[in-house]
């Protein structure tokens, strides 16, 4: 049986497919591959293992007649059409739950650096700027003791949330669902959104990507935020409309912000580079070594377990 990878994947993971004695084929350049190029590599495949920058849409999985799963090493799977796939009888997998603690610790990490100014600051320095200490110099936002608006407390959105009460943070969230739990382990409380947005002082998003929460934070929700507000955002780049995020770091509404995402990734509008008020990172939340080595694994067990005939574990 063949099983084609979009791209090169840690061997934790490959080492599975091999003694299971699979066909392995890996896309062979370091780049995120054209569709015309996953239609090549999965046409003859049983399996495809894909990454969330990989469209896996109709005509990608008509393309593929001997396809009976789709192992999408990520935890969202909003590249994929997963209806269309269940409808074709392909089972679909992900790896939610191992990279929670990793993508909690870069949120958390940005708020720090949103906040405190750590890569102006940096720029600074390394561009000889530094004569001395300055009772002005560089003045940012207090985290100890600050409020923390959580959008979406899934288990990324709850694992930040338990970062915030050793600051001190008084913590708020909006989601679908209250969550009791996370209420009686954190103090959180449970708000509307349009609370959360008017008396937050750092806001954090961790929602899926769906079409409710495409553009969720507009230019509606940005005058509602309170002045001088930090926004992070380590979920997906669409849930953010740049154009009004961009407007309210400009005029000053909000005093900065962090993404690791964006909305036309890996496209990066020139106006978010050329702001001194906001931090960027390459989408690496779950990028720590131990986080994505598990990643593999558990995307080449699933596989194996479908292609063996046997129910997979993470079944989206």
């Amino acid at each position: 049986m063949k099983v084609f990878i979009t791209r090169k994947i840690p061997e934790d993971g490959i080492r599975i497919l091999e003694k299971e004695g699979f066909d392995i084929e890996i896309f062979p350049e370091d780049r995120i591959p054209e569709k015309e190029e996953i239609i090549r590599g999965v046409k003859d495949a049983d399996a495809l293992i894909s990454l969330l920058t990989d469209r896996i849409d109709r005509e990608v999985i008509d393309s593929a007649p001997k396809l009976k799963v789709i192992g999408n090493y990520a935890v969202g799977y909003n590249n994929i059409d997963v209806d269309y796939a269940k409808k074709k009888g392909i089972i679909v997998v992900n790896t939610p739950g191992v990279l929670t603690d990793a993508t909690a610790d870069l949120a958390f990490a940005l708020i720090l650096a949103a906040t405190r100014r750590v890569v102006e600051g940096d720029k600074f320095v390394r561009e000889g700027k530094f004569k001395g200490w300055a009772p002005l110099l560089l003045l940012g936002k207090d985290v100890w003791g600050a409020t923390l608006g959580i959008v979406g407390a899934g288990r990324i959105g709850q694992a930040v949330g338990h970062r915030a009460k050793g600051f001190n943070m008084k913590i708020i969230y909006y989601d679908k669902f209250r969550r009791e739990n996370f209420e009686k382990e954190t103090g959180a409380e449970f708000v509307p959104l349009e609370k959360l947005l008017s008396q937050a002082d750092i806001i954090t998003i961790h929602v899926p990507l769906t079409q409710e929460t495409y553009h969720l934070i507009g230019k509606r929700e940005f005058a509602l935020m309170k002045d001088g507000a930090i926004l992070v955002n380590t979920s997906r780049g669409e849930v953010i409309d740049e154009e009004a995020l961009i407007s309210a770091l400009k005029n000053g509404k909000i005093f900065s912000a962090a993404l690791d995402v964006f909305e036309n990734e890996p496209d990066i509008r020139k106006e978010l580079l050329d702001l001194p008020n906001i931090v960027l990172t390459p989408h690496i939340g779950s990028a720590t070594e131990r986080t994505r080595r598990k990643m593999a694994e558990m995307v080449c067990n699933d596989v194996a377990r479908v292609l063996r005939g046997e129910e997979p574990i993470n079944k989206v």
